[in-house]
């Protein structure tokens, strides 16, 4: 006959076995949740008790009108395309042509 220690020994033995899994799970929680964290805040944002805090790479006023002031003329640039006719500007260009032909 069984002894009665042994479905004792058996439960012993299966919340062992559930706790060391626990265990290994607790730590990989946290060993992610540590680098994840790392990692964020090389992108200025950080985890607190408040929430997430994203801080903001400073920029100097010069710096930012000279961005802009790129990006304005980038736009410029591309915005004319040399074998494009409008009907509202450059009129100039095509009267000139037209008045020609008419007399002609």
């Amino acid at each position: 006959m069984a002894h009665p220690l042994v479905p004792l020994l058996i439960l012993f033995i299966v919340v062992c076995f559930a706790a060391f899994v626990g265990y290994i799970v607790y730590s990989v929680a946290n060993d992610v949740a540590d680098k994840t964290s790392k990692r964020m805040e090389k992108h200025n944002v950080s985890f607190g008790k408040e929430g997430v805090k994203i801080g903001m790479k400073e920029v100097k006023d010069e710096e930012y009108a000279a961005q802009t002031q790129n990006v304005l003329v980038k736009v410029w640039n591309l915005s004319t395309w040399p074998a494009y006719k409008s009907k509202l500007w450059n009129k100039e260009k095509e009267s000139g042509k037209a008045s020609g032909s008419k007399t002609s």
